[in-house]
């Protein structure tokens, strides 16, 4: 068994392009692929509908949309952890940190059969990041969760831009603003990214401490 913890809106329906594809070439054995989460089935619906707003074939996304059977009801996705066939499961939410994938980890992490496979960036202090980290239980619905099933982090899925990416972009500005504050990621990867912008760039730069405020008062 295979679980994925998928953001559902966008990570899923790429995790299943890219199983239609491996399966196509036949890189992967045909196991069936299950959907398990309402809005990411929903988001799924949407993305078939509108073909011509993709930048994938309508060929790729009829495959994307065929490859899954799409869960719906409690009652099947509760079947899904009675299952013993291989599977592979794509379920919300994507850092492990609430929704029907709890269960899958819950029934398939303890087996060292299968396999948790992470698809994106796991923030600190949720499931997903203690996964990442190699923990070996989860707290979860009130106990402790053992975890011997192997953990696969997809680095390469992550819709993060990286330190790089964002250099490029902010070399794009037509005039250097007053101050740069780098608020969104972990406290060491802020620091050094606000190195980079004032040496590479040659900007004021700050990465703000936790609760700090900043007023913006006057500011154009």
């Amino acid at each position: 068994m295979i679980v994925i913890p998928a953001f559902a809106v966008g990570r899923a329906q790429a995790l299943m392009l890219h199983l239609a594809r491996l399966r196509q070439r036949n890189e992967i054995p045909p196991v069936p692929v299950f959907l398990n989460s309402p809005m990411a089935v929903d988001a799924t619906r949407l993305y078939h509908e509108h073909h011509a707003e993709h930048h994938v074939s309508d060929e790729d996304c009829r495959r994307m949309y065929e490859i899954a059977t799409f869960v719906n009801s409690v009652e099947e996705s509760k079947a899904l952890n009675r299952r013993r066939e291989p599977m592979i499961i794509i379920s919300a939410s994507g850092m492990a940190t609430g929704g029907r994938v709890l269960h899958h980890i819950e029934a398939f992490g303890p087996d060292d059969r299968n396999a948790i496979v992470l698809s994106g960036y796991q923030a600190g202090g949720t499931r997903g990041a203690a996964l990442a980290g190699g923990a070996h239980t989860l707290r979860m619905f009130g106990r402790e969760v053992p975890i011997r099933a192997e953990v696969i982090p997809l680095a390469g899925f992550s819709g993060h831009a990286d330190a790089n990416e964002l250099l490029a972009w902010m070399r794009t500005t037509p005039s250097a603003p007053e101050m740069v504050y780098v608020t969104h990621g972990e406290p060491d990867a802020s620091d050094t990214l606000r190195a980079r912008i004032e040496h590479e760039l040659g900007w004021h730069a700050r990465a703000p401490e936790h609760m700090e405020r900043v007023s913006l008062e006057g500011a154009n």
